[in-house]
C-alpha cells in the first residue's frame, strides 16, 4: 500500500521530537507543537541552566542542525561541503544552495509532502518525475529550468490529493521565490538557483564551515 510506504513509525517520530528539542529547531510539524509546550532540551536537566558550550560544541550543533533539516548522512553533507568549497563564492552559502537543489528538498518546498522524510519516501517509491523521467534518488540535483511533477498514475492517490488541495500549507513555509509551483497540477519548476537568504533552513552556515575547516 502506498500509504504504508510514506508512514513514519512512532519511534522515528519520537526521535525527531527529542532531536528537535536538543537542537532547538522543529524538524517536523509534530516537533513544532512539542517545542511550543516544552521549549527546552530533553532529559531531567533540560530546564536547568547549563554551562556555556565550547566553541566546538556550538559548531557541531550548527552542523547537526543543517544535516537534520535535510535528513542526510554525514558523508553526504561532507561531500556537498567539499563541492561548495571548490565553488566560487562564500562556502557556507554555496553549501545551503547546493543542498536546496536536492530533489527531496524541492518536493517538500513545493508542498507535495509534509516533512523531509515523507518527501524522500515519495521519491524513493518512484512517484516523482523530473522532465518526464522517473527519478528515485532523493539526492538528485535539479537544474534550473527543470520541471518536477508527480507521475500521472500517482496523482489520484490520497496523499497527493491532500497536497494538491493545499493540505500542507499550514505547516510549511511560504513557497520560495526560486520555485514556480502549480499545486493543483502537482508540478513545480526550479526557475533559478536558490539564494541562501531565501532558503527556509535554520543554521549559522559560517559555523558549519568552521566545523569542517577545523577537522
Amino acid at each position: 500500500m502506498f500509504s504504508k510506504g510514506i508512514m513514519v513509525t512512532k519511534s522515528q517520530d519520537r526521535r525527531k521530537v527529542r532531536l528537535s528539542r536538543a537542537l532547538g529547531i522543529a524538524l517536523t510539524p509534530k516537533a513544532a507543537r512539542y517545542l511550543e509546550k516544552r521549549p527546552y532540551a530533553p532529559g531531567e536537566h533540560g530546564r536547568t541552566k547549563r554551562k556555556a558550550d565550547s566553541d566546538y560544541a556550538v559548531r557541531l550543533r550548527e552542523k547537526q542542525r543543517l544535516r537534520e533539516q535535510y535528513g542526510i548522512r554525514e558523508k553526504q553533507l561532507r561531500r556537498v561541503f567539499n563541492e561548495a568549497r571548490r565553488t566560487d563564492g562564500l562556502t557556507g552559502e554555496n553549501l545551503v544552495e547546493l543542498l536546496e537543489q536536492r530533489l527531496d528538498a524541492l518536493v517538500l518546498r513545493a508542498g507535495f509532502a509534509r516533512t523531509t522524510a515523507q518527501a524522500r519516501q515519495l521519491v524513493v517509491h518512484r512517484h516523482i518525475q523530473v522532465d518526464g523521467q522517473l527519478v528515485d534518488r532523493p539526492s538528485f540535483r535539479v537544474k534550473p529550468g527543470q520541471l518536477i511533477h508527480v507521475k500521472q498514475r500517482s496523482e489520484g492517490l490520497e496523499p497527493f490529493q491532500v497536497a494538491a488541495a493545499g493540505g500542507h500549507a499550514e505547516v510549511l513555509p511560504k513557497v520560495p521565490g526560486y520555485l514556480e509551483v502549480e499545486l493543483d497540477k502537482l508540478q513545480a519548476r526550479l526557475i533559478r538557483r536558490p539564494l541562501r537568504a531565501e532558503v527556509p533552513v535554520t543554521a549559522e552556515v559560517q559555523l558549519v564551515v568552521e566545523y569542517y575547516a577545523a577537522r
